[in-house]
C-alpha cells in the first residue's frame, strides 16, 4: 500500500482529496497546522472512509520542524495543499503570504531532495494566467503579471518546483484549480472558512442561513453577460479525484516531463449572479444581495480548456454547478 503525504489534509479541498485516496487504497498521512479548519474533520474523514488517517500537527514554516518530521517518515508522494489562500487578504497582508506560501514549499522540497524521495503535487490556480487574453483558458496561456500576491505564491511556487524537477531529477504535477464549491455527499465534510468567508459560495449559504445579514457582489460593470464576474465552479469532489489521476500518473511513470501542469475546471463559466439564481433554485431561498465596488486582484472572467487533463489524466468532471450548490447548502444546514 503506498504512503502519500497529505499538506493541509483537513482543510476544503485537502480532506475531499484525503477521502478519495484512502478509497483509491493509499494509506494517508496528514499534515495541517489548523489555522483554517478543525481537528474534528480528522474524525468525519474516518466516519466516512471507515480509517482514521494518521495525523501531525505541524507548521510547515519551521525549517526544523520539518526536518524532524522527515527523519521519522518514508512515502511514496506528497500532495502539496498547505497555503493561505484569499486574494483579497494576500493584497493586505502579503509577507505573510509570501512566508508561508512559499516557505513552505522550499522546506518541503528540500527534504525530498535530501531524501531521494519523488512524486510531488502541487495545489496551483488558475490566478497564475491573470486575466488570459482567450476564453476557455488553455495550458499554451501565458501565464501573467500576478494580480495579487496569492496569485504571485502560485506563480513562483511553480516557477520553483519547475527549476527543482530540473535540478534534481524530481517528478511533479502542478493543478491549476480553477473555482472549488461543494461538499462530500455524505455532508460529513465541505468547506467551512474561520470568520468570515473569502470566497463567493460559502459567503453564499451563510446568507441564506441568515448568519451574514448580505451578499456583496464585487462590481456589475464588467464585460460578461450581466456585469458580474464570471468564475468556472467545479465541485470539490471531482477536483479531489483528479488528484489521484494525476498521483497515479506520477506513481506509474506515465508522465511525459518531470513537470507538468494540468487545468483542472468543468470548463463552462458561471457569472456571480447565475450563481446566486442557481442557488435559489436548489435552496429555495432567496439571496438578499447588495452590489459593491470591485475588489483589488479580481479579474473579469476565467473559465478553463480541460481537453488536456481529460485526456492525459483521463479524468474529466461528473458533477454539475446545480450538485454542488446542493451539496454545500446541506453542508451549511447541518452546522447550524
Amino acid at each position: 500500500m503506498k504512503k502519500i503525504l497529505v499538506t493541509g489534509g483537513l482543510g476544503f479541498i485537502g480532506s475531499h482529496t484525503v477521502v478519495e485516496l484512502q478509497n483509491a487504497g493509499f494509506k494517508v498521512v496528514i499534515i495541517d497546522d489548523l489555522s483554517n479548519t478543525s481537528i474534528n474533520v480528522l474524525e468525519n474523514i474516518a466516519n466516512i472512509t471507515g480509517t482514521k488517517p494518521e495525523f501531525h500537527q505541524l507548521d510547515l514554516r519551521i525549517k526544523s520542524d520539518v526536518t524532524s518530521f522527515f527523519k521519522n517518515i518514508i512515502i511514496d508522494g506528497i500532495i502539496h495543499f498547505a497555503a493561505f489562500k484569499a486574494v483579497g487578504e494576500s493584497v493586505q497582508k502579503p509577507l505573510d503570504y509570501y512566508e508561508n506560501n512559499i516557505g513552505s514549499l522550499v522546506y518541503l522540497l528540500q527534504e525530498m531532495k535530501n531524501r531521494n524521495l519523488d512524486n510531488f503535487i502541487f495545489s496551483s490556480s488558475c490566478t497564475v494566467y491573470g486575466q488570459a487574453d482567450e476564453l476557455p483558458i488553455t495550458e499554451n496561456a501565458p501565464t501573467k503579471s500576478a494580480e495579487s500576491p496569492y496569485g504571485n505564491t502560485k506563480q513562483v511556487g511553480e516557477e520553483i518546483i519547475k527549476e527543482s524537477c530540473k535540478a534534481y531529477n524530481l517528478n511533479a504535477i502542478a493543478l491549476r484549480y480553477f473555482n472549488p464549491i461543494g461538499g462530500h455527499e455524505s455532508i460529513k465534510i465541505g468547506e467551512l472558512p474561520l470568520g468570515i468567508p473569502q470566497n463567493l459560495i460559502p459567503f453564499i449559504t451563510q446568507t441564506a442561513a441568515g448568519i451574514r445579514k448580505e451578499l456583496s457582489v464585487f462590481g456589475d460593470d464588467y464585460d460578461t453577460i450581466d456585469g458580474t464576474a464570471v468564475r468556472d465552479y467545479i465541485h470539490v469532489v471531482d477536483l479531489a479525484k483528479a488528484h489521484i489521476a494525476a498521483l497515479q500518473r506520477l506513481i506509474n511513470k506515465k508522465n511525459k516531463a518531470n513537470f507538468e501542469f494540468f487545468n483542472v475546471g468543468t470548463g463552462k463559466g458561471s457569472s456571480v449572479l447565475e450563481v446566486i439564481k442557481s442557488f435559489e433554485k436548489v435552496s429555495g431561498k432567496s439571496l438578499n444581495y447588495k452590489i459593491v465596488g470591485k475588489r483589488e486582484g479580481d479579474i473579469t472572467a476565467a473559465y478553463a480548456d480541460t481537453t488536456k487533463a481529460n485526456k492525459e489524466l483521463n479524468w474529466k468532471t461528473e458533477k454539475s454547478l446545480e450538485e454542488a450548490l446542493e451539496s454545500a447548502w446541506k453542508w451549511q444546514l447541518k452546522q447550524e
